[in-house]
C-alpha cells in the first residue's frame, strides 16, 4: 500500500519518544470512528474482494478464516464486529484487510478502510481507564487525537489475539516444571520486580507467571509511573530487575530503558524489554541503549530463566 511505503523506518524511536500510527476506519459510515495501529506491526493492506476466504471449522465466531497470500495462510480476524460495528454483505467486499505481525504471528484485520500515517509524541497519547468499545468488548488502551480534533483510538490487540487466537498467546504453566531446576538468586526471590506495561491483557499473563513462580512484582500502567516510582524511592537494591513493554503512552519503552541508564540509581540494574514488536530492529535498539535482554510476548513463559540468566551475567 502506499501510505506504508512512506512509512519512516529509521526514525529513531529512542531519541524522539515517537510512533507512527496507521489510522484506519472499520466502517465507511458517516462520522465512523477511527482506530490505529503502530505501523512497525503492519505489512501491507489488500482488497478482501481480492482473496478467497477459507473457513474454519469450530472456530471463535470473529475468526472468519483464511485466505493465502504469497503462500502463507493468514487467519483473517473481524475486526470491525469486534469493535461492534458488523460489515453487511456488501460492505464486506469492499473492505480491506490488514496484514499484521503480532509477537512474530500475521494475522488480517477486517478493515474497511486505511486513512492515513499519523506521526505522535508517545506523550501526546492518552491511557483512559479500560473501557470496552462495541459488543465484542474490545479494550482501548490508548487515545489520540487527529489534527482536526477527531478522537483516534488504539485497541488492546493482544486483547483481540486472548479472545480470538488463545492458543497463539502464554502458556503461563508451561515454563513451571522449568522452575523446579532453576537456581534462583536470593536478590531475586527478596526483590520486587518492576514492570511497565500498559496491556491489561499482558499484565494478567506477566501477573500469573510471577505468582506461579512466588516472587514479588508491581506493574505499572506506562514507564512514567515506574520511572516516577523509583524516583521517589530513598534507594533502589531491592529492585532486581526492571522490565519494559516498548508501546506505552507518556514514554516509550526505549525511552524508560534510556532514563533508566541515565540515572545513577538505576544504571547497573538488569533491563529486559518483552514486546509484541517482534523482529531484529526492535531487539537491536533495546541492547544498543542498555536492555540486557528482549523477549516476546508469546514466549514469556521464559521469562525467568532469562531474568536469572541476565542476574548471572551482571555479577560477573
Amino acid at each position: 500500500m502506499s501510505m506504508l511505503d512512506k512509512v519512516d523506518a529509521t526514525t529513531n524511536l529512542s531519541k524522539n519518544n515517537e510512533v507512527q500510527l496507521l489510522v484506519f476506519q472499520t466502517q465507511d459510515a458517516l462520522n465512523a470512528p477511527y482506530y490505529a495501529i503502530n505501523v512497525f506491526k503492519t505489512r501491507e493492506v489488500v482488497e478482501s474482494k481480492n482473496h478467497y476466504l477459507t473457513q474454519l471449522p469450530s472456530s471463535h465466531p470473529l475468526l472468519e478464516g483464511t485466505i493465502t497470500l504469497r503462500n502463507m495462510q493468514i487467519p483473517v480476524l473481524n475486526l470491525s464486529a469486534w469493535v461492534g460495528s458488523a460489515l453487511t454483505k456488501e460492505q464486506l467486499l469492499k473492505s480491506n484487510i490488514l496484514i499484521c505481525d503480532f509477537n512474530g504471528i500475521t494475522i488480517g484485520l477486517r478493515i474497511m478502510s486505511a486513512y492515513r500515517v499519523l506521526k505522535r509524541n508517545w506523550n501526546e497519547m492518552h491511557a483512559p481507564d479500560s473501557y470496552s468499545v462495541g459488543q465484542g468488548g474490545g479494550v482501548v488502551v490508548n487515545d489520540t487525537r487527529l489534527e482536526d480534533g477527531t478522537l483516534c483510538l488504539i485497541l488492546d490487540y493482544e486483547k483481540l489475539l486472548a479472545d480470538v487466537i488463545p492458543q497463539a498467546m502464554v502458556d503461563v504453566n508451561e515454563g513451571a516444571a522449568a522452575l523446579h531446576e532453576l537456581s534462583i538468586p536470593k536478590k531475586l526471590l527478596q526483590g520486587t520486580i518492576l514492570i511497565a506495561e500498559d496491556s491489561k491483557t499482558a499484565q494478567h499473563y506477566m501477573s500469573a507467571i510471577f505468582k506461579n513462580a512466588s516472587l514479588d512484582f508491581k506493574i505499572f500502567n506506562n514507564g512514567k509511573l515506574l520511572l516516577d516510582y523509583i524516583h521517589n524511592k530513598e534507594n533502589s537494591s531491592d529492585i532486581p530487575v526492571i522490565i519494559t513493554d516498548i508501546e506505552m503512552p507518556e514514554l516509550s519503552g526505549f525511552t524508560v530503558i534510556k532514563n533508566l541508564r541515565d540515572n545513577q540509581k538505576t544504571k547497573d540494574i538488569p533491563i529486559i524489554v518483552n514486546s509484541s514488536m517482534t523482529g531484529e530492529t526492535n531487539a537491536r535498539e533495546a541492547i544498543s541503549l542498555g536492555a540486557d535482554g528482549f523477549i516476546e510476548k508469546t514466549k514469556s513463559k521464559d521469562i525467568i530463566p532469562l531474568i536469572v540468566k541476565v542476574m548471572a551475567s551482571h555479577e560477573q
